[in-house]
C-alpha cells in the first residue's frame, strides 16, 4: 500500500496524527506520500492506537523491499 493510502486508512479509523520513516535508514523525507510504499508498521495490524501511535516504514516505489 502506498503512504497516502496507509495514512487515508489511519484517517478512517479515528486517528489524524501517524508517523513515517525512511525504512532504508537514510533519513529521506516523505514529500510526495504516494511515492512511497509501506514495508512495515508498528504497532502490527488490528491493534488499537492512539494519535501519534502508528509508525509507518517506508521505501520509494521501484525500490527493493521485503513486501515482493
Amino acid at each position: 500500500m502506498n503512504l497516502q493510502d496507509a495514512q487515508n486508512a489511519i484517517h478512517a479509523a479515528g486517528v489524524f496524527f501517524s508517523r513515517s520513516r525512511d525504512a532504508t535508514g537514510a533519513g529521506r523525507k516523505q514529500i510526495l506520500d504516494r511515492n512511497w510504499i509501506v514495508v512495515a508498521q508498528s504497532p502490527g495490524p488490528g491493534t488499537p492506537i492512539s494519535e501519534g501511535d502508528a509508525i509507518l516504514s517506508v521505501v520509494k516505489n521501484g525500490e527493493p523491499n521485503s513486501c515482493g
